[in-house]
């Protein structure tokens, strides 16, 4: 059984991805690109040191666009990034091989994350299982398992080295002369696995 795991290379979307691995989940990870940088390397980079399939999935630039067009508006980027999201979901779950759809989506999190309604309507109008491992976990136990299982680079998002949404839409909202520290959180730490810690890498 093979799922599709939306994946940026950050400790979420990796530690769902090895939850998917051990409920016995052929998983292939995903990053999602829209053109303007090469940044899906580093998400790359990350699920070949994990052992993980792979794939670069483009979406429209015109998506991007919109996102920034939604982000400047609001003064914030919360709407951007739920947008984003809810675009690659359809777009991996439209792909016809695609059966399961997958995401590192947390109890927690406020944005990206599909209500319930959202969650349902995917399934049914792609006729694919929409998967969260998750969505059942708070912030301790996460922290908890990715100390355990990864190595893990956490920096300010400006530095980070990372492949998720926010990357791209920053960038293009530079190239519009917008700087996204107007629109972002001045001190906003993401993270990037590096790779498995030696005891877990060991044992597997």
């Amino acid at each position: 059984m093979r799922v599709h795991h939306l994946y940026s290379g950050g400790k979420d979307s990796s530690l769902a991805a090895w939850i998917l691995s051990q409920m016995g989940y052929e998983v292939e990870l995903v990053t999602v690109t829209f053109g303007l940088l090469d940044n899906w390397k580093y998400a790359q980079e990350t699920a070949e040191r994990l052992g993980f399939r792979h794939r670069v999935l483009s979406l429209p630039l015109e998506v991007l666009e919109k996102a920034a067009e939604m982000a400047v508006n609001d003064g914030h980027p919360n709407n951007a990034i739920q947008f984003i999201h809810e675009r690659a979901l359809e777009a991996l779950a439209s792909l016809p091989e695609v059966e399961r759809v997958s995401d590192g989506t947390r109890r927690d999190d406020r944005v990206p994350l599909l209500d319930l309604p959202k969650a349902r309507s995917l399934e049914d109008r792609f006729n694919v299982a929409y998967i969260r491992p998750l969505l059942g976990l708070g912030y301790k136990t996460i922290r908890e398992l990715t100390e355990r299982l990864f190595v893990v680079d956490i920096r300010e998002s400006e530095e980070l080295q990372k492949a998720d949404y926010e990357v791209e839409l920053r960038h293009l909202l530079r190239e519009k002369g917008i700087d996204p520290l107007e629109i972002f959180p001045k001190r906003h730490y993401q993270s990037r696995v590096l790779g498995w810690k030696r005891e877990i890498r060991a044992q597997g």
